[in-house]
């Protein structure tokens, strides 16, 4: 039975960047990534009511990012509990 992706993605978050084989990459220069872009991941924004108390415990570990915070660990639950 073939791996996951999660269960790949696992394996390979546990992986030295010493033990990643990049033999097989070209290597790269400036030139290549002087038209490259960065597409942020699209987000869709939604209202969800939330305890004060939840706020607060976010905002206080990531003052200027605990939405990301509150997505990561919502992603990190659905990765979890996905057969």
């Amino acid at each position: 039975m073939p791996m996951s992706r999660e269960e790949q993605l696992k394996i390979l978050g546990q992986m030295k960047d010493s033990d990643i084989d990049y033999s097989d990459v070209p290597a790269t220069d400036a030139e290549f990534w002087q038209e490259a872009t960065v597409n942020p991941a699209i987000k869709v924004p939604v209202t969800i009511q939330l305890d004060p108390s939840v706020i607060a415990w976010y905002k206080q570990q990531v003052p200027q990012g605990y939405q990301s915070l509150i997505n990561s660990v919502l992603e990190k639950y659905m990765i979890d509990h996905t057969p």
